[in-house]
């Protein structure tokens, strides 16, 4: 066997190993569009049945009416736009002072910061919700939101960082000689250049805000101020879960989701690779 039939045959093995792989990972989204379409008598027959026993689209008419869909999708969308506005924007701006600027105890604050990753969230999550309670803040999205604008978060501060330190300083120096300031060195220059990285950044951010539920669940009390995840436990009875609507509205929370990174995947992916150019 020559060279060429080893290298088309190596091809197809590849190509095989990637499309199981592909066919596994996708799996479970495939089998929650079946599961939205289906009755709720076959959803849990014996054996499984894939194929689901004509179209229920009333599923998802349930999931749009009875867990007040729009209301709720409007809730997550404002807070996921504040988490989002907090988390690029005011993690680029502690970043960029990280990875330029001189100023004593650089390092130690820097490493505080990172040490703040390894600090379980449970462990922060009921001094932090008596806080709030203290000052009138529960029932509201103002806990969600506010703190993200006082410090951004730490593992996108690093990630930034690491972008920004990549960056030439003749740009910076060029642009001081021009009688640039710092801020607006900042926002000409770096946070342009940065694009591949606010974009993962944003990514991020925006999937996690949007598929949050313990925030949610801790400071919101009102149904009409619940965001999807919070709509969607409704499904879930004591006694029977509604599985059928359930997936339903997962499918059309999830949509969002996906528009966004497939939009955004080409800067993602680049990102991702210049984020960790220089330490």
């Amino acid at each position: 066997m020559g060279s060429k039939q080893k290298k088309i045959w190596r091809n197809i093995i590849l190509y095989v190993l990637l499309g199981a792989f592909s066919i596994s990972t996708l799996f479970p989204l495939i089998w929650m569009i079946s599961t939205s379409l289906k009755s709720g008598d076959v959803i849990f027959a014996i054996p499984p049945q894939f194929l689901p026993d004509g179209f229920h689209w009333e599923n998802y008419t349930r999931a749009i009416t009875e867990i007040n869909f729009f209301v709720l999708f409007k809730n997550t969308a404002v807070i996921t736009f504040f988490h989002l506005l907090s988390n690029v924007f005011v993690s680029a701006f502690v970043a960029y002072g990280f990875a330029r600027f001189n100023f004593p105890g650089k390092n130690i604050w820097f490493l505080l910061v990172l040490s703040t990753i390894m600090l379980p969230g449970e462990v922060t999550m009921i001094p932090v919700f008596i806080g709030f309670s203290a000052i009138g803040w529960t029932n509201s999205i103002l806990p969600l939101v506010v703190p993200g604008f006082f410090g951004g978060a730490p593992v996108f501060i690093f990630l930034l960082r690491q972008f920004f330190l990549s960056v030439p300083k003749d740009l910076e120096e060029s642009a001081y000689i021009d009688g640039a300031s710092s801020f607006t060195i900042f926002y000409k220059i770096f946070l342009p250049l940065s694009v591949p990285a606010l974009v993962t950044i944003g990514i991020f951010s925006f999937q996690g805000s949007w598929n949050d539920l313990l925030g949610p669940l801790i400071y919101l009390n009102d149904a009409d101020k619940f965001t999807l995840t919070l709509g969607l436990s409704m499904f879930k009875g004591v006694m029977k879960v509604e599985w059928g609507p359930l997936m339903a509205g997962s499918i059309l929370a999830l949509l969002p989701v996906l528009a966004v990174f497939f939009m955004a995947q080409k800067y993602f992916v680049e990102g991702i690779k210049m984020s960790g150019i220089k330490g």
